[in-house]
């Protein structure tokens, strides 16, 4: 079955199809709610609700641009909107006028997992402003809209966050002078 097919099948609520695009695409999914929230159960639920919201909403999918794109904003939404109940984001420390180095550089070595755990040993709004930034490509107006913080704010988080893990990884390599 095509993905057109597939999609086409949902739309009528045919659960097999339901449960096929589920098939296809929770892995990855799973992997896009996981890098905003640490604990397993929440990426879970959080994944859970997305896709009850995929189904929901795919009447909304007109066949344009990418469905996993679309599937992939549902899921970064619904992990925000988790986040949100939970943390205040307006609760960070705004700095301006900063000039840190923030190239970070990973061994070809460091495996997705090794990245996941980096991620996780971030304080929430570093995570969740560089996954946004980074990973999602976000401008920081739009970080700042979807957040409810200041451009300025999303940018001190970024940089933080960016200096966070250069420092993580250099540890990591080196556990001996960390």
């Amino acid at each position: 079955m095509t993905e057109f097919d597939l999609i086409e099948q949902c739309k009528r609520d045919n659960r097999r199809a339901q449960r096929a695009l589920y098939d296809k695409y929770s892995p990855k999914m799973y992997g896009v709610c996981k890098r905003y929230l640490k604990s397993r159960e929440d990426a879970e639920d959080v994944l859970l609700e997305g896709f009850y919201k995929v189904f929901d909403k795919i009447d909304s999918f007109k066949h344009k641009g990418s469905f996993e794109g679309w599937i992939r904003r549902i899921m970064v939404n619904q992990a925000l909107m988790f986040l949100r109940k939970k943390h205040n984001f307006n609760m960070t420390v705004e700095i301006s006028n900063i000039d840190v180095k923030t190239e970070l550089t990973a061994q070809d070595s460091l495996e997705a997992k090794d990245i996941l755990d980096l991620l996780n040993k971030l304080p929430i709004g570093y995570r969740t402003v560089f996954n946004l930034y980074v990973i999602e490509g976000y401008k920081h107006r739009e970080i700042g809209e979807i957040l409810g913080i200041s451009i300025n704010t999303s940018k001190s988080q970024l940089i933080l966050a960016k200096k966070r893990l250069q420092k993580l990884i250099t540890q990591n390599q080196y556990p001996e002078v960390g």
